[in-house]
C-alpha cells in the first residue's frame, strides 16, 4: 500500500529572517491513520512572507527552525492501516492543513477553526512548531485531506486553501442577509485573498463589486479578468497622516471617493477588509452603509484606532473572519466546474524544486519582476506537473 514511504525527505528549514537552508530529514511511515502525500503545489500565503521576513507573525515569534508552507496538494504515496477503504496511493488530494483538537466547544459546534489547540501547518502559534508543506513528501491525518478530481490541477488544489477563506468570510455575512442578489461589494486589498472574496461575491449574485488597492497592476487584473466589476484607488497624501485625525479625514476621503462608484451616497452593502491596515479599517467603517456589514479578514498592526460610533451609531456589523471551516467540499465543486475561469492566472510566478523555495519568498515579496510583470501569488512546484 506504499511506494517510497520512508526515507530522508528534501524540505526548506526557515532558521532565521531571510534564510532558508535546505537539508533533508528522516520521514517515518505515516500513523495508521495518516496519508502520507508528495507535495506537488505549495502557494505563497502572506503569512508565509512575514515569517521569512521578520521570523515572525505579528505577536507569533518562531522559536525554533521550521518549514513554511500551507497552500498545498499532492498525490498519496502511502496509505494508514485504518484508512485503506477510502484512500489509495495515486489519490491526488488537497491538504486542509488546520488540524483542530475535535474536543472543545469550537469542535463540536462546527466552527473548528477557532478551536484553541488548532494546529496550523507553517505556523508558529502551536509549540512545539506544526511544520509546513516546503518538503518534498509529508504525513498528514487522512481525516483532513481532501480527494480532487483529474480535471483539478495541483494548482488550482493549493488555491483551495485561500479560497477557502473567501468562502468562509462570505458564509459569514451571507447568515446576516447583506449579501445576495444586487449586493454592492466593496473589497479593500486585492491580493489573492481579495480577488477571491470578490469571485465569491460574484457566485452569490452580488452586482457591484468594487475593488480597492493601491497597487494599479493588481486593480487592472482584477476586472480585466472578470473578478469585480470596477476599480477604486485609495486616497494618497503627499504628507502622511500622523495624527489620529489626520488619519481619521484620510479614511473619510477614501470612503467618499469609493462610493462615488455607486452612484449614491449611502455606501456599500458590504466590505470586505484584505489588507489588515489601520487606514483600510478606517475607511471600511466609514464605506459600509447603515445597516451593512464590514468583515476584517487582514492580519495586520493587533492594536488600531477606529472610529467605532460611526459603525455603531448606522449598525455596521463588524465580523472577524478567521480561517475556514467546512469549506473544501464547496470549494471543490466549484473549481471542478470551472466556475473561476481565471483562477490559476492569479498565480503569476512559479519556482520548480526545493532548490529555488527562496527564490519564490524574494518574488513573492515584490510588486513586478525583472521584466516588469506583476506579481500576485508565487508557486512553488515539487516533483512533476502541476
Amino acid at each position: 500500500m506504499s511506494t517510497s514511504n520512508e526515507g530522508k525527505v528534501q524540505i526548506s528549514l526557515l532558521t532565521a529572517a531571510k534564510t532558508l537552508e535546505r537539508t533533508s530529514i528522516s520521514l517515518p511511515p505515516p500513523s495508521p491513520t495518516e496519508l502520507q502525500i508528495a507535495i506537488r503545489s505549495t502557494t505563497l500565503c502572506g503569512s508565509d512572507l512575514h515569517y521569512y521576513n521578520h521570523y515572525r507573525n505579528g505577536d507569533i515569534i518562531v522559536k525554533a527552525p521550521l518549514t513554511l508552507g500551507h497552500e498545498s496538494s499532492g498525490v498519496v504515496t502511502a496509505v494508514g492501516e485504518y484508512v485503506r477503504e477510502k484512500w489509495s496511493v495515486g489519490d491526488r488530494v488537497a491538504l486542509e492543513v488546520g488540524v483542530p483538537c475535535g474536543e472543545c466547544e469550537g469542535c463540536s459546534s462546527g466552527r473548528y477553526n477557532i478551536c484553541s489547540g488548532l494546529k496550523f501547518r507553517g505556523s508558529a502559534k502551536s509549540d512545539p512548531h506544526y511544520w509546513g508543506t516546503l518538503q518534498e513528501r509529508i504525513n498528514h491525518p487522512a481525516r483532513w485531506c481532501h480527494k480532487v478530481p483529474e480535471n483539478v490541477s495541483f494548482t488550482a488544489a493549493a488555491l483551495l486553501e485561500p479560497l477557502s477563506v473567501a468562502i468562509h468570510a462570505t458564509r459569514r455575512v451571507r447568515k446576516l442577509g447583506t449579501l445576495g442578489p444586487s449586493s454592492s461589494i466593496l473589497i479593500l486589498g486585492a491580493g489573492a485573498v481579495g480577488l477571491l472574496v470578490a469571485t465569491m461575491c460574484k457566485l452569490s449574485g452580488a452586482t457591484k463589486i468594487v475593488i480597492s488597492d493601491i497597487n494599479t497592476g493588481r486593480t487592472s487584473f482584477a476586472v480585466e479578468n472578470g473578478f469585480a466589476t470596477q476599480v477604486h484607488r485609495p486616497t494618497i497624501r503627499q504628507k502622511r497622516p500622523e495624527t489620529v485625525e489626520e488619519k481619521l479625514d484620510m479614511a473619510k476621503d477614501s470612503a467618499k471617493a469609493a462610493k462615488t462608484t455607486l452612484g449614491r451616497e449611502e455606501g456599500f452593502d458590504v466590505t470586505f477588509e484584505c489588507t489588515g491596515m489601520e487606514i483600510c479599517t478606517q475607511t471600511g467603517i466609514y464605506a459600509t452603509r447603515s445597516g451593512g456589514s464590514l468583515i476584517l479578514l487582514g492580519m495586520g498592526n493587533p492594536v488600531q484606532t477606529l472610529p467605532i460610533s460611526a459603525a455603531a451609531l448606522r449598525e455596521v456589523d463588524i465580523l472577524g473572519g478567521f480561517r475556514y471551516a467546512n469549506t473544501y467540499k464547496e470549494g471543490i465543486e466549484i473549481i471542478s466546474s470551472g466556475q473561476i475561469p481565471a483562477l490559476e492566472k492569479i498565480v503569476t510566478h512559479k519556482m520548480v524544486g526545493i532548490e529555488n523555495v527562496q527564490d519564490a519568498f524574494e518574488m513573492a515579496g515584490r510588486q513586478v519582476d525583472d521584466a516588469g510583470a506583476l506579481v500576485i501569488k508565487v508557486e512553488c512546484a515539487f516533483g512533476g506537473e502541476s
